[in-house]
């Protein structure tokens, strides 16, 4: 039975933390939700992973909707999200709906768009169309030279303060998850406890409703420095398949994130 944001919703609800993983193929699509992920991301991450860029900028609409349908046929079981790319949604609500759409039609159970509250009416008007969205705060990295960097975001007590208000502005527009990245582990938990959707962290602490990481990331294949809130799960396994695994149960059992990968 394919798992819905209903399903999700009703998990967080009983305290019982659900997986993300990105995902940009079929194979994968299969690899990870017969290992039990719930939640197959098509992120835009393909862009530094799968393309080699050093951000995910140059991703167009039509690579998310290449890889959008390449995950779909490849997954039966999982709920499939899909990043909406630079300057696909930002102009107008109704460029964000056109394009959407799009990526909806090719597979996608969600689409993902980053920002604060100036992305409250863009949310209202797509799931009031019948487009589920999850909202993303905290480091957005389609913003990465705006912040001047892949930094830590939300450690005054101004930004902290606009990060949940944020969170709450974009809950009450209609989103029916939302990412935190790179965010102080207590924050992310004040955020958490604050909202009734379910929250998704990287590098935001154990305290959110899910984890995501790259799936690249997870597997021990990334170039340069290791981020701080990365594990590599495939040191001691002995498969793709037990990496995974051993992803989902630190996950669930709270194991992971622990202290060394917070902020």
């Amino acid at each position: 039975m394919r798992i819905t944001q209903t399903t999700l919703q009703k998990m967080a609800e009983s305290h019982e933390r659900f997986t993300v993983l990105t995902c940009y193929d079929a194979i994968f699509a299969m690899v990870l939700e017969n290992a039990g992920v719930e939640v197959l991301l098509v992120g835009d991450s393909l862009g530094n992973v799968l393309q080699g860029k050093s951000t995910t900028l140059a991703v167009t609409l039509d690579d998310m909707v290449y890889h959008t349908r390449c995950v779909a046929q490849g997954s039966s079981k999982a709920f499939i999200m899909a990043d909406m790319p630079f300057g696909s949604y930002q102009i107008s609500p109704e460029q964000a709906f056109e394009n959407a759409a799009k990526i909806m039609a090719s597979g996608a159970h969600m689409v993902k768009i980053e920002g604060g509250q100036i992305m409250a009416d863009t949310i209202r008007f797509l799931t009031q169309r019948g487009i589920p969205v999850c909202a993303h705060i905290g480091l957005t990295p389609q913003s990465i030279h705006q912040l001047g960097g892949y930094k830590l975001q939300g450690n005054s007590q101004q930004s902290a303060q606009q990060l949940l208000e944020d969170a709450q502005i974009l809950e009450k527009a209609g989103a029916g998850l939302l990412v935190m990245e790179v965010v102080p582990a207590t924050l992310a938990s004040k955020i958490t406890e604050s909202l009734s959707i379910p929250t998704i962290g990287i590098g935001a602490g154990p305290h959110c409703s899910a984890q995501v990481l790259v799936l690249h990331d997870m597997l021990g294949l990334y170039s340069g420095k290791k981020p701080r809130f990365v594990k590599d799960f495939m040191s001691g396994a002995d498969s793709i398949q037990a990496a995974v695994s051993s992803y989902i149960a630190a996950v669930k059992t709270g194991q992971f994130p622990g202290q060394e990968h917070e902020f």
